[in-house]
């Protein structure tokens, strides 16, 4: 994987699509993700060099800063985030669970990078706008302690955008809920 990552998340799909154009056009970034996500907003997630996929990010922030929701770049990011924005997370030993919500993509994606490197946790899910009017949420699970201090990060993060929802630690979640989340 590149070493950074970026996301430009736009009010409308038109913008969004006119964004994904002028962040390729800046420099040389690749496209991980550029999709309408609920209620009709747009996300671009890119990848490259630090330095490009923050020329790109800056570009299309600076262009369309009216209909821009969120934005980030994240210059090394924890290497769970990926599979965990795919669904596609590994856990062995679920223990504790974390869910923390916010009101837009850019804002779970960059709380779920924080909460990863803060203690040792596992990311199980990034479910970005899709089905949920825009909102977006991360899982993630381990020792008690650790959920709290990964949760309690991803708040402080989330929260410096104003972008913070809810949140809840379940110290022994039922097996059943396990179940219908893994």
């Amino acid at each position: 994987m590149s070493k950074a990552i970026g996301m430009v998340e736009c009010q409308t799909i038109a913008t969004g699509m006119q964004a994904a154009d002028m962040m390729l056009k800046t420099a040389e970034v690749e496209i991980i993700e550029s999709q309408p996500v609920c209620p009709g907003k747009y996300i671009i997630l890119i990848s490259g060099d630090l330095s490009a996929v923050k020329a790109s990010v800056d570009a299309a922030t600076t262009a369309f800063a009216q209909k821009v929701i969120g934005s980030f770049v994240l210059g090394n990011p924890h290497e769970s985030v990926f599979p965990a924005i795919y669904g596609a997370s590994e856990v062995i030993d679920a223990k504790a669970l974390g869910v923390m919500e916010t009101f837009n993509s850019a804002a779970a994606i960059v709380a779920a990078d924080a909460a990863a490197k803060t203690s040792l946790v596992s990311l199980v899910e990034l479910r970005l706008a899709r089905g949920m009017c825009g909102k977006s949420y991360l899982l993630l699970t381990g020792d008690v302690a650790a959920v709290s201090a990964a949760i309690e990060r991803a708040e402080q993060v989330a929260e410096a955008d104003g972008m913070m929802l809810d949140s809840a630690v379940i110290p022994n979640p039922d097996k059943k809920l396990w179940s219908s989340i893994l």
